[in-house]
């Protein structure tokens, strides 16, 4: 069983910068491929970044590129979602997810085995 949890969501004005981390334990964290996604109030849940388990292969989604910096730390069981210039339209609850399953296919959520609890993102204009 893989436990995961995100930790670094929070209230910030529009412009700002949030730094979102993603702990996984209970496998071999430097074979697993990281995922973030978002669901915001009454939409659909949606890919923003993925890394691969080696850390050579990112992945964004259109609307966080060139805003956003994923990245991971593996002696501490760690990935790291860095968002600059937020907006209020990415307000929403990021969802961390792993996948250990092998080949990796970064933006479809059904290829993720593990899921964490979410942690919420708002962001005031």
């Amino acid at each position: 069983q893989v436990h995961v949890r995100e930790s670094g969501g929070g209230l910030v004005q529009a412009g700002g910068s949030l730094r979102l981390s993603c702990a996984a334990s209970g496998h071999v964290f430097s074979s697993m491929n990281i995922g973030w996604f978002r669901q915001a109030p009454g939409k659909e849940r949606e890919f923003v970044s993925a890394i691969n388990w080696s850390g050579n292969g990112e992945y964004y989604a259109d609307f966080v590129k060139g805003r956003a910096t994923i990245s991971r730390d593996n002696n501490r069981h760690t990935v790291y979602l860095q968002m600059t210039s937020l907006e209020p339209e990415d307000t929403a609850i990021y969802y961390c997810a792993v996948d250990d399953s092998g080949t990796f296919y970064p933006t479809i959520s059904n290829e993720y085995d593990y899921w964490g609890q979410g942690t919420q993102v708002t962001v005031s204009s």
